[in-house]
């Protein structure tokens, strides 16, 4: 069986004739051969495929941080790849050459689970990630390669915007380790205009990793000049990270950059950032983050016991490391949320492309 013709999951048929693809809150209706917005899941007569199985857009090893992961195993490195293609429409998205993609053959032909799996545990990967377009639109490629990691403790990371029906949910978090979520906004007229999406899925998603897996997870938030970035949107949104999910998910403030169809909105300022990061602390959450910015204190690791710096950072470098390798304040033993071991130095900031020998 080819790569464009692998068989999807989740769909069904209509009384029209139409078919329903069921992944995603989309619920796209389709005719033959006609495909979804992601454009990668296709009804071919009287079955759903899923044409980049077995491809990819390219694979890098980077610092886990960069997802942005910093209580995964900090200073570990990671195999990242994706395909093409994405549920979602955002203006805004910094991916776009990707996740916007129409042109298959820029991708490779050979990246089977089984490659993948070896390629990272030949680069001394901790794990490897589904990033660059949303991973949920190629479930049933990422569920192949998760396991294919798992069967050589290798974990798995998603980067994913959360926009996926709750059964389909189940299958696809059930092989992850670790997961950072893009919450676009705490609006639904953003999420509706910028995005062509809904946000209420995305915080039920985010409620289901909570209550109903061991998953770690992080937060996202790319801050749009005029657009997200409101001191009452923002504190409104900490709140209920605080309040829903707990104050120990680390929530990773990012500035955004001009591109694909908001080229004429301005760069987020750094003090954008700041203030953003001071308002989640106000609300009571202990791991505020600053990215795509320089800010050593906004890429640091606090002790929310002792205040302590405890893990340095600069930019994707780890300067210092002081957690104890149970994950506990050295100095007031206080436990830290997330998922470490001993520390081995840190991977670095600078990503290496690779090339996958299959």
């Amino acid at each position: 069986m080819t790569d464009e013709h692998f068989p999807a999951r989740y769909w069904h048929m209509l009384d029209d004739g139409r078919m329903q693809c069921d992944l995603c809150p989309r619920d796209c209706r389709l005719h033959d051969e006609q495909r979804g917005l992601c454009f990668v899941r296709k009804r071919e007569g009287e079955q759903m495929v899923l044409t980049t199985y077995g491809r990819s857009s390219g694979f890098c090893i980077d610092p886990i941080e960069k997802k942005p992961l910093n209580h995964f195993y900090p200073g570990s490195s990671v195999l990242s790849f994706g395909t093409a293609g994405c549920n979602l429409a955002c203006r805004f998205c910094q991916n776009w050459d990707i996740s916007r993609s129409r042109e298959f053959d820029r991708l490779c032909d050979e990246a089977t689970p089984d490659g993948i799996a070896r390629a990272a545990l030949q680069a001394g990967c901790k794990s490897v990630a589904f990033t660059y377009n949303d991973p949920v639109i190629f479930l049933e490629y990422a569920v192949d390669v998760a396991r294919a990691c798992h069967a050589r403790d290798i974990s798995t990371v998603a980067v994913t915007a959360g926009y996926i029906h709750p059964e389909a949910a189940v299958e696809f978090f059930a092989h992850m380790d670790a997961v950072n979520v893009d919450l676009k906004a705490f609006s639904g007229d953003f999420y509706h205009r910028l995005c062509a999406g809904q946000m209420q899925p995305v915080l039920d998603t985010l409620l289901y990793l909570k209550r109903e897996t061991d998953v770690w997870f992080e937060i996202t938030n790319l801050l749009i000049p005029g657009e997200n970035d409101d001191d009452t949107e923002l504190a409104a949104m900490c709140e209920w990270i605080a309040g829903r999910l707990g104050p120990d998910v680390p929530l990773h403030f990012s500035a955004f950059h001009p591109d694909w169809k908001m080229l004429a909105t301005p760069a987020t300022p750094s003090s954008t950032l700041h203030r953003a990061r001071q308002i989640a602390l106000a609300a009571g959450m202990r791991h505020v983050y600053t990215g795509n910015v320089q800010d050593i204190e906004g890429g640091t690791t606090f002790c929310p016991g002792c205040k302590r710096a405890l893990i340095v950072r600069d930019w994707y470098d780890i300067l210092d490391y002081q957690l104890r390798p149970d994950g506990c304040c050295p100095h007031c033993h206080t436990p830290i949320a997330g998922r470490f071991g001993l520390f081995h130095g840190a991977f670095g900031a600078r990503p290496m492309p690779l090339r996958l020998h299959d």
